[in-house]
């Protein structure tokens, strides 16, 4: 019975898995840094304090247990912000030595290669993992349990954060990815040929600053400043054209480095993970471009795509099985590779 936190950015979250099933998943998802167009690191801290004692509690009553019939304890120890991390790996700790249980740190990478084996059968060993959120973007070969290759990575913005930084451009709001999903859905993919930078030949690596700047650029260009900017005005016809070609743009990288990294790794199993998993226009290509390859898709339920403890959880309970606790002296490590 694993007691799961998860803290490494802007969700507080703790859940409840027996035997590697969901019991409770509780998510606390912080409002605060919509005014600021992005997770402010201090602000999110604070609030995980104050969060995490309910958060846990919610997640125990919805489970039907008690807090004595927890033989284990996963929490989030990285790649995430330090100050958020800790208030979760503290508490994570501190239940495990009152309860004297195993504690066992998990990498949040690791939780989302893991997410689609929630609530459903995940696919076999090996499979490809793009994760794709507001903080990572990158393609990992998972060979078997515990063994990963990171055949790609992201080397400026990831996908996730370019969605939220154009989407503060557009004057939409935060988290931008569900807001401009939703908005291009009114717009014209095809009405502005914005950049694609797949690097030098052969690269598996992403970029998108130069995709968000060129965004930025046409904006301006067109006289369409930010919209908190006196006298800015972006009409919603043309905000949901640049949002759509930007969405297009996004996806078309995407789909095209997993597929190659699929094709040449010789795997015909694709997962995909993280917050962007859950954007209906990269869904709905990787689904038709796998299947034209003869490859079979897997993405989580809407609910394990963000960030959340289940994932951790999962995780956890693999790593204790195969006697992988950790030392109550294990710290946050907030630049964590698999």
């Amino acid at each position: 019975m694993i007691l799961a936190i998860e803290t490494s950015c802007d969700e507080t979250s703790a859940a409840i898995l027996s035997n590697g099933a969901v019991l409770s998943n509780v998510i606390s998802s912080q409002m605060i840094h919509s005014q600021y167009g992005g997770v402010v690191p201090e602000l999110a801290s604070r609030a995980h304090l104050r969060a995490l004692e309910a958060v846990t509690n919610a997640a125990l009553r919805a489970a039907g247990i008690e807090k004595n019939e927890i033989t284990g304890v996963a929490a989030t120890s990285g790649p995430g912000l330090a100050g958020a991390l800790l208030v979760g790996l503290m508490f994570g700790k501190g239940i495990a030595c009152s309860l004297g249980v195993p504690f066992v740190g998990v990498n949040h990478l690791e939780g989302h290669l893991y997410s689609n084996s929630l609530g459903d059968a995940g696919p076999e060993h090996p499979f490809l993992c793009l994760i794709v959120s507001g903080g990572h973007t990158a393609l990992v070969l998972v060979r078997q349990l515990f063994e990963y290759q990171v055949l790609g990575q992201t080397r400026d913005d990831a996908a996730g954060e370019a969605f939220d930084k154009v989407a503060k451009m557009l004057g939409l709001g935060y988290p931008g990815g569900p807001l401009i999903d939703k908005l291009a859905q009114e717009g014209n993919p095809e009405a502005v040929r914005f950049p694609r930078s797949f690097l030098e030949e052969g690269s598996l690596d992403f970029s998108f600053s130069g995709l968000k700047t060129a965004v930025l650029y046409h904006l301006r260009d067109r006289g369409l400043m930010y919209p908190e900017e006196e006298g800015a005005s972006i009409d919603r016809g043309t905000m949901a054209d640049v949002a759509a070609s930007f969405q297009e743009a996004v996806v078309d990288v995407l789909s095209a480095k997993t597929i190659e990294a699929a094709t040449r790794t010789g795997t015909d199993r694709i997962t995909i993970a993280g917050g962007v998993s859950a954007n209906s226009l990269l869904r709905s290509r990787m689904q038709s471009e796998a299947a034209r390859k003869g490859m079979t898709l897997h993405y989580p339920r809407a609910e394990y795509c963000m960030d959340n403890a289940a994932m951790i959880g999962y995780v956890g309970w693999l790593r204790l099985k195969h006697d992988r606790a950790s030392g109550l002296e294990l710290g946050v490590e907030a630049n964590l590779v698999l």
